[in-house]
């Protein structure tokens, strides 16, 4: 591991140089690329500069111990070589993360998509509930939502919904959402007082450029549509909402939020594009890893991953076996203890495959 950040910290070096160059600028392309790499070294330089630090403070510690005579003094040096070893251990952990390969998706915007499941309407209310759980978290964050499309319920509920969260870092939180939803709660209209379970699948998709997966146009069917939302509600009386059909794939897309057909031809291409994308990572890690399950799961629409439980007022995560008893609270964006304790179980994975 030494050898490593030494290579790494002597890259992060030769990138101060070319980064101070005014000659680097003509080409912003290549000046963003340095920058992002850049970035990405500086925590591991850092930790590993700290980590040299606390080793010559060991160092120096025990030289002075050796012909120190006063007990006072002995006992501060005693105090510093201690805080030093622990300040060892400590980086040597970080570090280890740190060094863990990247998922190239982590800084990427993320496209979720939210249907309603098993349990009718009250499957459909519950997606809405979602819908604004994630669309709350996106706002503590800073992170724009920008809305694709919208299936609306007579009575309030989501049939789908497929929205944009724009910020940087946004895969990298959200990833693990990716999954059957399962909520356990007395629907109004229930007169006994029974406790129902519905499910909603989610799916978070890295949202991708153009450049990173090449669609001919020749395997797209385009159909062209008026826009209808529930009740009769923001009909347009012109054909603006847009199908997209990927023929190869069979992947349909839809969108009708925008009143412009362009702009929702924009917005269904941008789906479609993130869709084929996580197909073939899907198909990627499959081949690499066949027999291999994260600790956090496969991410799979079909793999149970949370459930919400109204009279306990409950949200417990399967996959990391945490419940938290603030159910209010996290519909209403509270989600970092759990997305903060699903990364940390991905890294404890990720360590122990290393270590094997």
């Amino acid at each position: 591991m030494n050898e490593k950040l030494k290579l790494l910290e002597q890259r992060f070096l030769e990138l101060e140089n070319l980064l101070a160059s005014p000659d680097l600028y003509s080409d912003p392309k290549n000046a963003a690329k340095l920058l992002k790499e850049q970035k990405d070294l500086t925590p591991i330089v850092e930790a590993f500069r700290s980590l040299k630090a606390a080793e010559t403070a060991i160092s120096d510690s025990l030289e002075l111990m050796q012909g120190e005579t006063d007990p006072d003094m002995k006992d501060m040096l005693q105090e510093e070589l201690q805080t030093a070893k622990d300040d060892i251990e400590r980086l040597n952990e970080e570090l280890k993360v740190l060094l863990l390969p990247k998922d190239e998706n982590d800084d990427k915007s993320v496209i979720v998509e939210i249907r309603g499941g098993a349990g009718g309407e009250e499957a459909q209310l519950f997606a809405n509930s979602l819908y604004r759980m994630y669309t709350m978290y996106a706002e503590k964050q800073k992170w724009k939502v920008d809305l694709i499309n919208l299936n609306q319920t007579e009575l309030g509920g989501i049939k789908e919904v497929s929205f944009e969260i724009e910020g940087m870092g946004a895969y990298s939180r959200l990833k693990f959402e990716s999954g059957v939803h399962r909520v356990q709660r007395v629907p109004e209209t229930e007169s006994q007082g029974r406790v129902h379970t519905s499910t909603v699948t989610v799916a978070v998709l890295p949202s991708v450029e153009d450049v990173e997966i090449d669609i001919k146009t020749d395997d797209l069917k385009i159909d062209v549509f008026r826009a209808g939302g529930a009740g009769g509600q923001h009909v347009n009386k012109t054909e603006s909402a847009v199908r997209i059909t990927h023929i190869p794939t069979g992947v349909v897309v839809e969108c009708q939020d925008e009143r412009s057909q362009h702009k929702n031809k924009d917005k269904a291409m941008k789906v479609l594009r993130s869709r084929i994308y996580e197909a073939e990572l899907a198909k990627q890690h499959a081949e690499i890893s066949a027999e291999r399950k994260s600790q956090v799961g496969t991410g799979d629409r079909s793999e149970r991953i949370r459930t919400y439980n109204y009279p306990e007022s409950r949200v417990s995560d399967h996959r990391i076996k945490m419940t938290l008893y603030k159910l209010e609270s996290f519909l209403n964006g509270d989600l970092d203890e759990i997305v903060d304790g699903l990364i940390t179980a991905y890294q404890a994975e990720k360590l122990l495959e290393q270590g094997e």
